[in-house]
């Protein structure tokens, strides 16, 4: 079994019940067992376009799937409520957005897939939330804590749960 880190987004619709169940999809489709489950968290977008806030979340999920096969499933389910990868804009509205993050402790340097996250370390929307399920989990040499710790987390509140 694999330890994968996997960030949520989104700003379109209702994004706190599509994570509740692109949540489900995920581990039904995976064959996964959840681990954590962070609080969701409301951050600023990023870039120059004009839209909503984004709700962010992280999940940790166990795995037997490769790396890719889980990227192939994650991008399936993304589709499924509603992104259309090819037709929105670099850091542009949309309904879900998932990223793997981590993989166990694999290394991958390819196209379609880089692990860990390239950008991960250097992003407060998605360290926040896994400071809070993961904070000593070491991504690139350091921990999430470390990694946070360099980071302005201005304007990222955490949401309160949902009944």
């Amino acid at each position: 079994m694999a330890s994968v880190l996997i960030a949520l987004g989104g700003n379109v619709g209702d994004v706190r019940t599509i994570f509740r169940k692109a949540i489900s999809n995920i581990c039904g489709m995976t064959q996964a067992g959840l681990v954590a489950r962070s609080s969701d968290y409301e951050t600023p977008p990023v870039g120059d376009i004009p839209q909503d806030n984004f709700i962010n979340a992280v999940i940790e999920i166990d795995t037997q799937l490769d790396p890719h096969a889980l990227l192939f499933t994650l991008h399936r389910i993304e589709h499924k409520f509603g992104r259309n990868r090819a037709a929105e804009g670099h850091w542009g509205p949309r309904p879900l957005d998932l990223d793997m993050i981590a993989y166990d402790d694999v290394v991958m340097l390819k196209p379609e897939l880089m692990l860990p996250h390239p950008g991960a370390t250097q992003r407060a929307f998605v360290l926040v939330p896994l400071a809070e399920i993961a904070p000593e989990r070491v991504i690139a040499g350091k921990t999430v804590a470390e990694h946070l710790a360099k980071l302005s987390t201005e304007g990222i509140v955490k949401l309160p749960d949902l009944d």
